[in-house]
């Protein structure tokens, strides 16, 4: 799941730019965040990327291939095991994701 997110912002970011990865722990939850200051994600795209539309996948900075499936399943996983996945992204400035996990005590 978060390898994916790993994965990606490396993908979307050139190697002169910042990938940051943050893990918060709150009461209830952990609080997990992957943030890059890449490509970052069209707008029109964007409200899609968690979706089986077609609107498939883009290279990489480096024209690495993908299948448009990562976060479709990521987010899959994440909701089966009750967390939530949120995006805020744009074009030229990067993306953050974060990731609300329960805590199982």
């Amino acid at each position: 799941m978060t390898g994916n997110l790993y994965n990606n912002a490396i993908k979307f970011t050139s190697e002169e730019r910042r990938i940051e990865i943050c893990a918060n722990p709150m009461e209830k939850h952990v609080e997990l965040i992957v943030k890059d200051n890449g490509v970052g994600i069209p707008k029109e795209i964007l409200p899609r990327i968690f979706e089986l539309d077609g609107s498939g996948s883009k290279p990489g900075t480096n024209n690495e291939k993908g299948t448009g499936l990562g976060l479709i399943l990521c987010k899959d996983f994440i909701e089966k095991n009750g967390g939530e996945i949120s995006v805020k992204s744009a074009e030229n400035e990067g993306s953050t994701f974060k990731i609300l996990l329960p805590k199982f005590y």
